[in-house]
């Protein structure tokens, strides 16, 4: 009888043990909707005037797209002033890498305009003065930065980026392909720094399908998404999938339209506020999202 007993107390206890433990994992101890996601965090991080281009370039939405996770290597092209990359450094953490890639040396010959001979001599030293410049931003846990040029990519970084993005960063290239093979060197040095199965992400500036191929040759700023799609996979990419994220249906550009015309250039209407008004109205461009994928 106290052995009966005995067992139906232990078996009681076990029960109401088990139960408990099982109250604490499921609302006690769950806190994953809690804590923000790092990009989540690396987005909110922002300044005021960042987030409010976020309806516009959709970064959530596109580094998602694009499959970029916290400590991935990334190859970030034509960073600029850095509007991703303020996003990236954070987000990747300090188990990640950030990579810059700048145009070809040779290719800012054929920009004329601003590309003086002193702007020019200022960007041979910029694999150096890119990553320096990031410090200044001051970003906690920030991804470690370097800097390479497409046509002199290090054979030590072949095979070790998780991800390449392109976000606006081919029209120049494919404008300038005739006069140094550009383009065809940017998405054959972005294949070789892939790991096997990496991706590719591209956003561009799209052209409709129906507009000439000579406005749509990047002088624009606009290139069709076919032209796209069969450059890289002359490269060796696969196309995995494309999204609309980022597309805007009231850009309608045609033959005579340049990208820059739209916010946040608006560089034919600073001294027309009404034309002004109606590039405003349309938002900055439409632009393609594209996945490509390394073959395994």
């Amino acid at each position: 009888m106290k052995h009966s007993l005995r067992s139906a107390v232990i078996g009681i206890s076990t029960l109401v043990l088990l139960a408990s433990n099982s109250y604490a994992y499921g609302h006690g101890t769950d806190h994953s909707h809690d804590a923000p996601s790092a990009l989540d965090a690396a987005l909110a991080a922002q300044s005021d005037d960042h987030k409010a281009r976020y309806g516009a370039r959709h970064p959530k939405e596109t580094l998602e797209f694009f499959e970029v996770k916290a400590g991935d290597t990334v190859v970030e092209a034509l960073p600029g002033g850095g509007w991703y990359t303020k996003i990236l450094l954070p987000f990747l953490g300090e188990e990640g890498t950030l990579i810059g890639v700048d145009y070809e040396q040779s290719m800012w010959q054929h920009f004329g305009g601003f590309a003086t001979e002193e702007f020019i001599e200022k960007k041979k030293a910029w694999t150096t003065t890119w990553p320096a410049g990031t410090a200044d931003w001051g970003i906690e846990h920030s991804a470690p930065v370097s800097a390479v040029k497409f046509g002199a990519i290090p054979e030590a970084l072949n095979g070790t980026a998780d991800k390449v993005l392109l976000i606006r960063a081919l029209h120049n290239v494919a404008r300038f392909e005739s006069k140094g093979g550009y383009l065809t060197t940017a998405l054959n040095n972005s294949f070789s720094m892939l790991k096997p199965g990496g991706i590719l992400g591209v956003v561009q500036h799209e052209a409709r399908e129906d507009r000439s191929d000579e406005w749509a040759g990047g002088n624009a700023g606009y290139l069709k998404q076919s032209f796209i799609v069969e450059a890289a996979t002359k490269a060796g990419f696969e196309l995995v999938e494309s999204s609309d994220i980022n597309n805007n249906e009231l850009d309608q550009a045609q033959s005579g339209d340049i990208v820059w015309r739209l916010p946040a250039g608006l560089a034919t209407s600073k001294e027309d506020p009404e034309l002004a008004a109606q590039m405003n109205a349309i938002g900055e461009s439409n632009r393609m999202t594209l996945k490509f994928r390394k073959p395994e």
